[in-house]
């Protein structure tokens, strides 16, 4: 009978000493940045990624999202560096704000350079997009996939804009990147660089004319409200978004949590693709039933603008990577 009670307790020792363990990293919790909420397609695409991971994994991981940029205080263009640190687990991120950490994410904010979606996506889906992969993980980020912000469209509360001329003193506002600055500087605007947190202040008390975004951003941020009647769809860059992963948080993880986590990155930024595009023609639609006056350019006009910008190129090219740049536009062409 002892030797019964004595078996018991081993078995049942034993049986504490494997499941405590298990049972203590049952759920582990990480971090997600983004710079939109969720009442954007961007926050969106990350909440899409949190809930797959959570229901792939059975509850195993838990991605909490932080939108407008509130783990580096609202300056979106510290999150690379965030994240790279280990102070951000994870991000749905824009390539535009990792490219001061980056440089060849400054190949989809050369001008004109896509003229629609299917030249995005001949970039991402090919070999140029694997060579950028390739940059940001050799910088401490695993990129994981591919989301999108789309075109960005050009604003102001002066007047119509068709022509580089009409872009003549205009204060518009840009984000943190140095090419932003050249384009703008180059059509003869007077960019001036601030984050989104204090775009919109700026715009409301007329300390700038003008912006550039997205048209999701212009509707949902009822940009409208803040004096901005004008908008030319010109369409001359495009803002990819990607998935990462800090790389330690990537070491860390089991071969199956890791497949599970770049398997619901590609779902999640596959399904925020197709709806952000499906969506673009009734958020135009809107945007126009508002009573802003919008532009689109005549080929005629595109050219002008894409012959005003080519210097722009001269200085970018070397600095993004001849070769990664010429990939891209043999792509673009078979597209």
């Amino acid at each position: 009978m002892k030797a019964k009670l004595y078996l018991s307790a081993l078995t049942a020792a034993i049986c504490v000493g494997f499941t405590a363990p298990v049972l203590a990293q049952e759920t582990r919790e990480f971090s997600v940045s983004t710079v939109l909420s969720d009442a954007f397609p961007w926050g969106q695409a990350a909440v899409k990624w949190a809930e797959l991971v959570e229901e792939r994994s059975e509850g195993r991981m838990k991605l909490t999202v932080y939108p407008n940029a509130q783990l580096v205080s609202g300056d979106q263009t510290r999150e690379f560096s965030a994240m790279r640190s280990g102070l951000i687990d994870m991000a749905v991120a824009s390539t535009i704000n990792w490219s001061p950490q980056v440089p060849e994410l400054n190949l989809f904010s050369l001008p004109f350079l896509m003229p629609d979606e299917a030249a995005i996506d001949a970039i991402t889906q090919g070999e140029a997009g694997e060579q950028i992969f390739a940059a940001i993980e050799q910088r401490g980020v695993i990129p994981l996939a591919w989301g999108e912000n789309g075109f960005r469209e050009l604003s102001n509360s002066r007047k119509a804009i068709s022509e580089p001329s009409d872009l003549s003193g205009l204060k518009i506002r840009v984000v943190g990147s140095p090419l932003f600055l050249d384009t703008f500087n180059t059509l003869g605007a007077n960019p001036t660089q601030m984050s989104w947190a204090d775009a919109q202040p700026a715009l409301t008390t007329g300390a700038v004319d003008g912006q550039e975004n997205p048209l999701s951003v212009f509707d949902v941020a009822r940009i409208d409200q803040v004096g901005q009647q004008y908008l030319t769809l010109w369409r001359y860059m495009a803002d990819p978004l990607v998935f990462g992963v800090n790389q330690r948080v990537w070491n860390s993880l089991s071969e199956e949590d890791r497949t599970i986590l770049r398997e619901t990155a590609i779902e999640a930024g596959a399904w925020e693709i197709a709806k952000s595009r499906a969506e673009l023609s009734a958020t135009l639609e809107t945007i126009k039933e508002r009573g802003v006056e919008v532009t689109e350019l005549t080929p005629e006009q595109h050219a002008a603008f894409v012959e005003a910008t080519a210097e722009v190129y001269q200085k970018w090219v070397p600095r993004i990577g001849e070769e990664l740049v010429n990939t891209a536009k043999a792509a673009i062409d078979a597209r």
